[in-house]
């Protein structure tokens, strides 16, 4: 992943109701989410939520598709990964590192 889409990516997540938005669809992951569905979910007015989807749909992190009538909205799920891999790939040093949950749930790198 290069530097810019990192970016992109991070600011599109960088603002609270598209977080939401996004951890609702990774929440139902490749199935996916109509925009109603999402909208009765997190209580947001359906105009907001076209704004919001738009932006995530724009760095890469949501997808699109028709389905008859109705839209779907998934999380893409690729994408994701290659912002974590790019986010932790100089976790120590270059080195390969295991991670291990630590006692309040959180997940920690064993060799920092």
């Amino acid at each position: 992943m290069e530097e810019r889409t990192a970016v992109t990516a991070l600011a599109a997540l960088a603002q609270g109701m598209r977080l939401r938005i996004f951890r609702a669809l990774v929440g139902v992951g490749p199935k996916g989410m109509t925009p109603g569905a999402l909208s009765a979910a997190l209580g947001v007015p359906p105009s907001t939520l076209s704004f919001h989807l738009k932006e995530l749909t724009w760095a890469g992190l949501v997808t699109q598709e028709r389905d008859g009538r109705n839209l779907i909205y998934r999380p893409a799920i690729a994408q994701m990964n290659a912002l974590l891999d790019y986010l932790t790939a100089h976790c120590c040093e270059g080195a390969a590192c295991a991670a291990s949950d630590s006692p309040v749930g959180t997940t920690t790198c064993t060799a920092c």
